[in-house]
């Protein structure tokens, strides 16, 4: 790997950029779970726009006071607070620019314990550095228009648009960030093991047989070359499941703590496959740049990324075929999906070690640290003329220009919004309304599938957590498959990881914070500063989509009720506040959902 002086880039205008992002990021996710309040109050939403001033103390107890322009936005009350403009008050006058370290120990050091907010502040150095790194490399690696596929604009993706943390990715060396980030577009091929069958589980579709489908991802040659290896080791290829592993997770996680495995050829590396990948925007799962049509692998990766540690449980990885058997099953014979023609990727198969055949103080490290999860391409679904897109992307600015801007131009603001909310909102209610099933919908699991940047048809992905539900609520309770329930151990890690509830507000929720809130929110913003778009009338456009929904299939009536998306307020995890205390400690918050101020005129029929 060809070393780069990354120095070089904390003295060009990046860096500022950069900062100022992550500052003005985490200024706004202060605000808004009330983590610090200004004295005069917070505004209300959608009437402020002004400065605002949090106090806090410098370390030797001296008053300081920070100052910055922002907004309250229409859309959930998020607040977007002007780069550029946060400046720091000494008690004696002095007025400077503020930086990110003395903001976060000046402010947040008033709120919580050292220890807590150093974790803080070592996430967000983190993301500084790795967003930094990413922001240098493209500014010298410019890619013209005419370049840009599917697979590309992923690697433009710039991070989470809430989370203060976006591009933290603790365990990577900046040096493995330059080799294993999405922005870097680096051809990386993923090491081969076999893993012996008795001591891993293996979930797969109904229809898909193991050996001919590794054999096609392998290509014949390979898998062969794999099988004489083992023979040659005395051990037979069909005692043994072929896993790709992250370079990165078999360095620093597999070989220490399956040491025993690797010794008694229970775990056996097999080298590298001909075929090329590429990191996606979430950086565990890699896309074949060799054959484009071949699987997305998605690998543990036990670094910590936007707070989370990127490990795959076991009950996920088994849990994974059979959701997306599930939601391919239940629309199979519904003809409103056909008409919509919406497209899950389905997870078709994964491999897992079973950590409860280890010993118990091997088990804390290992869990969730060797699994893989195939998902078929985006590429088999797209039909002629047919193109593929980031959801993200709508909201991604490349070369000073929105991505979306020849669309724009073409079909017009208005035209071309309202398809896009056409195409992505009605597939997502759909499958809440009619068959009760909450899909996690941020952005980076949503793919646009477009002709020629007219908003087509919506590819959905990454199933083997994302989904909640009330199993008494299921419009059709019999096809359910029994899921693998998550352990106690793991629970304790993420209690808002779960997939069943009885609580049919946390089931609407679900969509709602991660579709509507992060995902819809942003996007709303995002043309309200470009394109003038008011966001009142961007979310009208929301609650006519859903409206026609509702119109055209009264038949779900109950579900309108039960699943109320026009409620005054939804429930969101609080991203940042869990930062600064355990995740025992820190609730879903309330926040004012957009969508409440169109409940009556959708009543009288007036949206």
């Amino acid at each position: 790997m060809k070393t780069i002086d990354w120095a070089r880039a904390f003295t060009t205008e990046q860096y500022a950029d950069v900062e100022q992002r992550v500052l003005c990021q985490l200024i706004e996710a202060v605000l808004y779970e009330e983590i610090a309040v200004p004295p005069s109050g917070l505004p209300q939403a959608g009437e402020f726009a002004g400065r605002l001033v949090l106090e806090g103390k410098t370390k030797t107890g001296e008053p300081v006071t920070y100052s910055f322009h922002c907004q309250r936005k229409f859309s959930f009350g998020r607040y977007r607070v002007a780069k550029g403009t946060v400046t720091r008050e000494a008690a004696n006058g002095e007025t400077r620019d503020a930086a990110l370290s003395l903001f976060v120990e000046e402010i947040l050091g008033q709120v919580q314990t050292k220890d807590r907010v150093a974790m803080l502040l070592s996430e967000l150095e983190h993301t500084l550095v790795h967003d930094l790194q990413a922001q240098f490399h493209k500014a010298a690696a410019a890619v013209t228009e005419n370049q840009r596929g599917y697979d590309d604009w992923e690697a433009l993706l710039d991070g989470h648009p809430y989370h203060p943390c976006y591009k933290s990715r603790i365990g990577f060396s900046l040096q493995e960030n330059a080799l294993y980030g999405p922005e870097f577009k680096a051809n990386l091929q993923p090491v081969w093991l076999a893993v012996a069958k008795v001591v891993s589980l293996k979930s797969s579709l109904q229809e898909v047989d193991y050996r001919s489908f590794i054999e096609e991802e392998l290509g014949s040659d390979v898998y062969e070359g794999f099988a004489a290896s083992l023979r040659e080791k005395g051990l037979n290829i069909a005692d043994y499941w072929i896993m790709p592993v992250h370079p990165w997770q078999w360095e620093h996680t597999i070989m220490p703590a399956f040491h025993g495995q690797l010794a008694d050829k229970r775990i056996v590396p097999l080298g590298s496959g001909v075929d090329f990948y590429r990191a996606q925007q979430s950086i565990r799962s890699w896309a074949n740049v060799s054959h484009k049509e071949k699987s997305y692998l998605k690998m543990a990766l036990n670094i910590v990324n936007t707070s989370t540690r990127r490990m795959l449980a076991k009950h996920t990885v088994l849990n994974a075929p059979l959701v997306s058997q599930w939601l391919l099953t239940l629309t199979k014979d519904d003809e409103t999906a056909k008409k919509l023609d919406f497209v899950f990727l389905p997870e078709f198969a994964g491999i897992t070690y079973d950590y409860e055949q280890l010993p118990s103080p091997v088990q804390v490290n290992a869990y969730g640290s060797l699994g893989v999860v195939w998902r078929q391409s985006v590429h088999r679904f797209l039909k002629e003329d047919e193109q593929a897109f980031p959801l993200s992307a709508v909201s991604l600015v490349d070369n000073g220009l929105p991505a979306i801007e020849p669309w724009v131009r073409k079909y017009g603001l208005e035209a071309w919004v309202r398809q896009l909310l056409d195409v992505t909102v009605t597939p997502l209610i759909h499958m809440l309304y009619a068959h009760g099933v909450a899909l996690e919908s941020h952005a980076q699991n949503l793919i646009l599938i477009h002709k020629d940047g007219w908003p087509c048809r919506l590819a959905l992905k990454d199933f083997h957590d994302g989904v909640r539900f009330s199993y008494q609520h299921l419009t059709q309770p019999e096809l359910y498959p029994e899921l693998h329930r998550e352990p106690a151990e793991h629970r304790a890690i993420n209690r808002h990881s779960y997939i069943q509830t009885d609580d049919l507000a946390a089931v609407k929720d679900f969509l709602h914070s991660a579709f509507f809130f992060v995902c819809l929110s942003e996007m709303g913003i995002f043309l309200n500063e470009r394109y003038g778009l008011d966001e009142t009338h961007f979310w009208e456009m929301v609650a006519q989509v859903i409206r026609q929904y509702q119109q055209e299939h009264p038949e779900f009536h109950e579900n309108f009720e039960r699943y109320d998306l026009f409620s005054e307020t939804i429930q969101i995890e609080q991203l940042a506040r869990r930062r600064l205390w355990k995740d025992i400690e820190v609730d879903p918050r309330p926040v004012p959902n957009p969508l409440f101020h169109y409940r009556r005129s959708l009543q009288e029929g007036m949206v």
